[in-house]
């Protein structure tokens, strides 16, 4: 009797939790509630407060910040007798209603928060380092802290490929899956935004989901400098070296600020050496090849080349546009084709600010009541970010600094001549016109004088080219960064 009057207690709340999470679902999308709220469960309630509970201190954290207030608001409409809601950390708790425990064990095909850090799981049991959970009472001192944290959504199912990023995607899932290290290190790189991060993050996904114990350490180059230091500082760096040379996979982003780090840098080549002479794996991810990286000992490119070193290009026309579509996916929007169109041919510099520029759009659309994505209002919410990128380059900017690439005139760009010298810099001056200016292309076939079906066939050229020829790769995105700096 007196568990069925607990249980006639709690059914009426535990049914209002159900109705609040149908209307977050709805208001947040799917996505997103599946990734942070779906974990939460409903504690105790006293004198008029309730107790909302998550699995980890980094989930409850990440929804006080950004739902709470909206969770909140929504229980005082649901049930006026509850005055206050408090977020609380509850670790292995047991929900008050009866839980199959064999669904805790159960990992979804796409990881998230909740099926890697939700229900007696934590990052401690899977051997990660990262911003999740880095408290680790092996290392003194707290020489571990602040790692950044791990997106949920960069995936392998996430990460949309394209023929500029398809060998750096199977590059990426080689090292991922294989039970013997192949290539070491993998050194991925690429300009700002173009995807090293994604990749390096989709690697931990997978190897968190299909081999648990695997022990992987995850971080950037500023954030290895910081915990050396810190541990010199501390006079404790025997567990700094045992800490880094006692992992399975070592992974390093952004590594170009190891530069001019000297004794840093000496530490990390032992770690390095170490780790790949025990046959760990070390990946490693920088803006520059390992040879153009400034301030790195030599000995240290050396062995930094010595493995797979894979050159992420910048996106072509196709693969902006399956991006966003993707992304459009993910956060449950209709993107009409000629928006995504438009987006995909102006927005070229990286892929960072194009998600940035339909999650400007999207969040334009949706807080003026569901109004319909348009070319007109996406020109309007975009305004700035298109001036800013008609301003920075025009065709006859293009073409003076294309032809002092090349060592030509401009004169000579848009003559008539056809020789090789001078037809391939033309279209390369055609293919970076299209990409980085709003012109049409009939508008950019007169400032060379020519149609626009020439112009069309240099654009497809080029993006040939970019994928068959490095150094014209090379060469197309110094001239992009000249231009667009």
């Amino acid at each position: 009797m007196a568990e069925e009057a607990f249980a006639n207690d709690i059914r009426p709340i535990d049914t209002q939790w159900e109705q609040i999470c149908g209307q977050l679902r709805t208001e947040f999308g799917a996505t997103a509630f599946d990734s942070w709220l779906k974990p939460l469960t409903v504690g105790d309630i006293n004198d008029g407060e309730m107790s909302i509970c998550a699995p980890t201190a980094f989930m409850k954290n990440w929804v006080v910040a950004h739902y709470a207030d909206r969770i909140s608001k929504i229980w005082e409409q649901q049930n006026p007798s509850i005055k206050k809601v408090n977020f609380i950390v509850q670790t292995g708790f047991k929900d008050r209603r009866s839980v199959d425990t064999s669904l805790l064990k159960k990992i979804s095909t796409t990881p998230t928060p909740q099926n890697i850090y939700g229900c007696n799981i934590n990052s401690s049991s899977f051997g990660l380092v990262s911003g999740a959970s880095l408290a680790n009472d092996t290392v003194k001192n707290n020489a571990f802290n602040n790692a950044a944290p791990l997106n949920p959504s960069y995936t392998f199912e996430n990460f949309v490929v394209g023929k500029t990023n398809e060998f750096a995607y199977a590059a990426a899932r080689k090292a991922a899956e294989a039970k013997n290290v192949s290539f070491n290190p993998l050194f991925l790189y690429s300009s700002v935004g173009l995807g090293k991060t994604h990749l390096m993050q989709s690697i931990i996904w997978h190897i968190k989901q299909n081999d648990p114990n695997r022990n992987v350490i995850y971080l950037t180059a500023e954030q290895f400098v910081y915990k050396f230091v810190k541990a010199l500082r501390y006079k404790d760096t025997q567990s700094f070296k045992e800490q880094f040379r006692s992992v399975d996979v070592l992974m390093v982003d952004d590594f170009q600020f190891m530069g001019n780090k000297g004794t840093t840098q000496e530490e990390f080549f032992h770690t390095f050496s170490s780790l790949v002479e025990e046959g760990k794996q070390v990946i490693i991810s920088a803006d520059k090849s390992p040879t153009d990286l400034e301030g790195i000992e030599e000995r240290l490119k050396s062995r930094l080349v010595g493995g797979l070193v894979v050159d992420i290009m910048p996106t072509d026309f196709d693969l902006r546009m399956g991006i966003l579509q993707k992304k459009a996916e993910l956060m449950g929007i209709e993107l009409p084709t000629k928006v995504a169109e438009f987006l995909a041919q102006k927005i070229t510099s990286n892929v960072r600010e194009l998600e940035g520029s339909l999650k400007r759009v999207a969040a334009h659309s949706q807080l003026l009541s569901g109004k319909e994505i348009t070319l007109d209002m996406t020109q309007d919410v975009l305004k700035d970010m298109l001036r800013s990128i008609d301003r920075k380059t025009t065709i006859d900017e293009i073409q003076k600094k294309v032809a002092e690439h090349f060592n030509i005139s401009v004169k000579e760009l848009q003559s008539s001549r056809r020789a090789r010298t001078v037809a391939r810099p033309r279209q390369v001056a055609m293919y970076l016109a299209k990409q980085l200016t709003s012109r049409s292309l009939p508008e950019i076939g007169r400032k060379f004088d020519r149609d626009h079906t020439t112009v069309m066939h240099a654009v497809r050229k080029v993006e040939e080219l970019i994928i068959e020829d490095p150094n014209l790769a090379e060469n197309i995105e110094i001239l992009r960064r000249t231009l667009e700096n």
